[in-house]
This record gives structure tokens, sequence and C-alpha cells, in this order.
């Protein structure tokens, strides 16, 4: 069964993946009616999510972040569609990445890097950074049940060079950089809500409490691994730009959870300013008001602002 799902899905996405972007932007701008005037796909969690994020706008300015977003998540699927036969050219001519002498020069001085980023413009595409350093770039995945489709995916993913370990054996994986003396380069993004029995930080993000990923920072630590922000910038439609903004080299001298605040100011300095290019369509907020219930549980750090 898993194969015959892979034979109806190969041919459909390799179809896809040669048309040129002029008519997948055109399958865009009709998935855009489709998705969002007809079937309303979580309109519900991008209403609530504006509105509990941006109360002092206006409804009708809600809404056109609203119409934008969806506009952006069209164009968000066939730009990972098309990524399976982008040649390396047009990635390196779509994907433009700002500083990556930062990242080099982290690696000349024989640091590891933990690169931390959010659900925000095409985070797929950044997967051409692994021509252009020097360390060997990590990426992370969640396991596909379908094998055939997880391979085909796994294979497009790392032919410019990375990766990719399921989020499990991540720890495994780095231990064994270091043993071999091997440096790396671990993109992370941490910005989806973790769940409740796992949550060691609480916090405010987009003015909303909630639990946070405290993952990349606890890494950082275990590694002594220099911390980047992935600021990204979509400059216009199909075309994407990436700033390396520097955190820390020093992680161990910073206080706890304070690698992680300066990541989420970062973010969300990023998604104010161009709010249509976040994914509004997952429930971050979904933990908001549990807060109460949970203030008793010693191992927990809540920041209050």
């Amino acid at each position: 069964m898993q194969f015959f799902f892979y034979l109806l899905f190969y041919p459909l996405i390799l179809f896809l993946s040669l048309l040129p972007f002029r008519l997948l932007y055109l399958l865009s701008d009709a998935a855009y009616i489709l998705i969002y005037k007809i079937f309303g796909y979580r309109k519900k969690t991008v209403r609530k999510n504006l509105s509990m994020v941006f109360p002092e706008k206006s409804e009708e300015e809600r809404r056109q972040i609203e119409k934008k977003f969806y506009k952006h998540f069209g164009d968000l699927f066939v730009e990972i569609v098309k990524a399976f036969q982008m040649s390396p050219s047009e990635m390196q001519k779509r994907m433009k990445f700002k500083n990556v002498e930062l990242l080099n020069k982290i690696s000349d001085k024989n640091q590891n890097i933990i690169l931390i980023g959010g659900h925000y413009g095409n985070w797929e595409w950044i997967f051409y950074l692994a021509r252009l350093t020097k360390a060997q770039p990590i990426g992370t995945y969640l396991k596909i049940n379908n094998k055939y489709i997880e391979k085909f995916i796994l294979n497009n993913r790392k032919r410019f060079g990375g990766e990719l370990v399921e989020t499990k054996r991540l720890i495994k994986t780095l231990k064994k950089y270091k043993e071999e003396g091997k440096l790396f380069v671990l993109g992370l993004l941490g910005d989806q809500a973790p769940q409740l029995h796992r949550t060691k930080y609480w916090r405010k993000f987009l003015g909303i409490p909630g639990p946070v990923f405290v993952g990349p920072e606890q890494l950082a630590k275990e590694n002594d691994a220099a911390v980047v922000f992935m600021k990204m910038k979509k400059t216009k439609r199909g075309f994407y730009e990436m700033e390396f903004v520097e955190i820390t080299t020093s992680p161990r001298s910073v206080p706890d959870y304070g690698i992680t605040d300066k990541y989420l100011e970062l973010l969300e300095e990023q998604i104010r300013e161009k709010p249509e290019y976040y994914l509004w369509t997952h429930n971050r907020f979904k933990h908001k008001d549990k807060l109460p219930s949970i203030k008793n549980n010693k191992k927990l750090k809540i920041k209050n602002d």
C-alpha cells in the first residue's frame, strides 16, 4: 500500500516540479481561492492568532494580513514542490545568503554552530546553504510513515550537500561528530509550541504567554556551540534573502534562557515587521490559559514581563 501511494505521489510531484515558476504561481493563485475563499483552511485559527497578536489593529487591517498570508501560503506550497527539480544556479538566484562569512569565521575558530529560526518566509530553501558553509550543515526531520515517500523527500533535500537526521537521533549524531572531530552547522526551527509535560520555560511570545522550546539553547551549551539567528526576508514573489545575526559565541556564559529570550525577541521583531510571511495556521497559543494551573511546578521557569 505504501508503494502504491508513492506511485501516485511521485509522478504528480515530478510533473509539478518541472513546471516553470510562472505556471506554478498561477496554480498558487488558484489555490488561494480554494484554500482561503472556498474551504477556509484553518481560517478560524489564523483569525484567532491574528486577533490575539494584533489587538491594536482594526479588523480590516487584520483581514489584509490574513489575505496576504494565504497568498504567501499558496506560494510556499508550489515553491517547496519546485525545489525538487531546481538547479543550484536557480536556487542561488532565488535564495540569497547575505553574510555566510559570519558562519565560516566561526567555523575557522573550530566552533560548532546552532542556527535558529522560525516558520517564516520559505524555510525549505535554506537547504542550499550546504553549498556555502565550511562546516557540515545538519537538519532534522520527523519520520514519515511511508518509507518510499520519505526516501524521496530526504534524497532531494540532501542533494545540495546537507545531512538530515531524524529528531530522535540528533543527540547521538552530534556526539558522533564530536568524537570524530567534525564541525557542524545545525539548523533548527524553535517557534512551535512544545508539549506541556516537556515544558521547562514559560514566557510571552508575540505578547501571548505560553511554553517555549529551549532545546536549541540546551544543545548550544552542551556543545559550546555559537548561536546564530536566521533572519529571512521575502524580497519579492519567489525571491528570498537571509541574514545571519550572531546571538552568542559563548553560550555557557549566558544565563539560563537568555539565548532563548534573545532568539524569540529577534523572531518577534521580524514577524511584526512583515506578519504575512509567518505560519499563522499553527495553533501556537493553545496553552495560554493553562499558566495558573501549572504555576506550582517548581521545575518550571516562568518569565514575568
